[in-house]
C-alpha cells in the first residue's frame, strides 16, 4: 500500500500547517492541522507508513519583518538581488522560509520520497486557482468546492481550513509524481537540496480526455 502525503507548511508556529493523506485507492484517509515543527517531526517519525509514502511539502513564504517599506514590497520580486551595489542584509531577498528544510532533507536521505511545491503555481497548473483574494474565505470555499465537484474528493459541507485544502493539493501532486512522473511532472527548481515540482498539465483533465 502506498500513501500520498501533502503538507502545507506555514512560515511559523503561530499559523497552522495542513496535513492530508491519500491511500492507494484515492481515499482521503486523514486531514489535520499541526503548528510546531516538533509536532510535524513527531508525526512523520511515528507514522507507521512514512517509508511507504510519497510526500510533498509546500514552500512557505518568508514573513520575516524587515526594515524599510521598499524592502518588504520588493521582496517577492527580487529584481535587485543580483546587483552587487545593493547588499543582501538580513536575507531581505529571501522569498521562502527555510523552516524544516534540514528535517525534510533527512527524510529524503533515508530513502523517503520528499519533494517541495509552490502552492500558488500548482493551483494554477491544476486549474484550482480562483479570481478571489488569495486565502480569503471566498477563495477557500472555491477551492473546497472545486476539489469536491471536479476531483470527486468527498469533503464536508462546512468550510475547511485553507491549510488543509492546500495540503490536499500537495497530496494530489505527490500521487501524480509517483504514478505519472515521466509524463506529467516537471522540476521547476530546487530548494535546500530538494526538488520543487509541478504538473505539466492538469492530470484531472487528462483523465477526462
Amino acid at each position: 500500500m502506498k500513501y500520498y502525503i501533502g503538507l502545507s507548511l506555514a512560515a511559523g508556529s503561530s499559523m497552522d500547517s495542513g496535513l492530508a493523506i491519500f491511500d492507494d485507492y484515492n481515499n482521503l484517509i486523514m486531514v489535520d492541522k499541526l503548528y510546531k515543527m516538533n509536532d510535524i517531526m513527531h508525526f512523520f517519525d511515528n507514522y507507521s507508513s512514512t517509508k511507504d509514502s510519497e510526500i510533498c511539502v509546500s514552500l512557505a513564504w518568508d514573513k520575516t519583518m524587515l526594515n524599510g517599506k521598499w524592502r518588504i514590497l520588493s521582496k517577492p520580486y527580487q529584481m535587485v538581488s543580483t546587483n552587487k551595489l545593493i547588499p543582501n542584509q538580513d536575507n531581505w531577498t529571501q522569498r521562502y522560509a527555510t523552516r524544516g528544510s534540514e528535517y525534510f532533507k533527512s527524510l529524503a536521505d533515508n530513502g523517503i520520497g520528499v519533494n517541495r511545491f509552490e502552492i500558488y503555481l500548482t493551483r494554477q497548473s491544476m486549474h484550482l486557482n480562483s479570481c478571489y483574494l488569495e486565502r480569503s474565505p471566498a477563495d477557500c470555499k472555491f477551492l473546497q468546492q472545486t476539489l469536491n465537484n471536479e476531483w470527486g474528493i468527498q469533503l464536508p459541507q462546512n468550510m475547511m481550513p485553507m491549510s488543509q485544502l492546500e495540503a490536499i493539493v500537495g497530496a494530489l501532486l505527490a500521487r501524480e509524481n509517483y504514478k505519472n512522473k515521466e509524463n506529467n511532472i516537471k522540476v521547476i527548481s530546487t530548494f535546500k537540496g530538494l526538488n520543487v515540482i509541478d504538473v505539466i498539465k492538469n492530470p484531472n483533465l487528462l483523465k477526462v480526455c
